[in-house]
């Protein structure tokens, strides 16, 4: 295997973080064409906050808008998209600690990812 530099590394992680956000940046774009188009400009009233009109509140509901092309979950998407740059860049950290047999930093790695994984899933139940 090619010697991978310090320098390569640093800009594989800065070239992932950017288009992570081009993207998701992209993904929220057209989910919002869309959604204005198929409400007819509608406005929102946001003064009343009515839980039950948020369709898309998990991962399954948002892919399955997805499949059916509906714009906020096009939008929910980008914005998933968006949460998982920083994680897609710990994970190629981690990985690239590794090569580097940099053990005490793969630790590290592992347990930010599970702090992470934690907070996204709602936290430890008591």
């Amino acid at each position: 295997m090619k010697d991978i530099k310090e320098k390569d590394i640093q800009v594989l992680l800065g070239t992932l973080l950017r288009a992570g956000v081009i993207i998701s940046m992209s993904i929220v774009l057209v989910g919002g064409v869309i959604f204005l188009i198929h409400n007819n400009g509608a406005i929102t009233d946001y003064k009343v906050f009515t839980p039950e009109l948020s369709k898309f509140s998990s991962i399954t509901e948002i892919f399955a808008g997805l499949l059916t092309m509906q714009g906020d979950a096009i939008v929910q998407f980008g914005v998933l998209m968006l949460i998982f740059t920083p994680i897609a860049r710990i994970i190629f950290a981690i990985f690239s600690f590794s090569l580097e047999k940099d053990y005490l930093y793969v630790l590290i790695g592992f347990i930010i990812l599970a702090i992470i994984a934690i907070s996204l899933s709602g936290g430890i139940a008591h």
